[in-house]
């Protein structure tokens, strides 16, 4: 399989996972109903809807903000998918297929939803005092791998040829 292919089956496997798991979290398992799930001590199910980029950053509901939104995610995943086209290593090109599948599937939840379906929570109780971290979704996990596989990639480096 050439790395393009590779990249793109990334993008694909994201985009499906991502948004199956948000449509049977939704509507089979019904998770607005149920509130906070807790699925272990340090991690809950819970359904936010985030109005802005990412960790929650720029919460802005106007028509206009989303548009913007929209269209500052569209030039990236054509960014993306260009600089993915013209990737030389295995791991770069699935590390941004990873990204643009992320991205996409939060896309999908804007349009559909006028907001990105997060769930996931982790959290940690210290002296009594809880911890939360961000509430995000698969998506989120994608792109936030495929970044830190795009750093490793970049810290291996294609190795320079010898000089004659």
């Amino acid at each position: 399989m050439t790395p393009l292919r590779a990249g793109i089956l990334a993008a694909l496997i994201t985009l499906v996972l991502d948004q199956a798991s948000k449509l049977w979290l939704l509507n089979v398992f019904e998770l607005a109903r149920r509130g906070v799930v807790k699925v272990t001590p340090f991690f809950d199910l819970v359904l936010a809807w985030n109005i802005g980029i990412s960790f929650g950053w720029l919460q802005n509901d106007s028509q206009a903000a989303q548009l913007a939104l929209m269209a500052v995610k569209g030039i990236a995943v054509v960014a993306l998918a260009v600089w993915m086209a013209r990737s030389h290593t295995l791991l770069a090109t699935i590390a941004l297929g990873l990204i643009i599948g992320g991205a996409i599937g939060n896309g999908i939840d804007r349009l559909a939803y006028g907001a990105v379906v997060d769930f996931a929570l982790f959290h940690i109780d210290i002296g009594g005092k809880i911890y939360n971290w961000y509430v995000f979704n698969l998506a989120d996990v994608a792109i936030v791998a495929g970044v830190a596989a795009l750093l490793y990639d970049s810290f291996l480096g294609v190795p320079a040829a010898k000089a004659p």
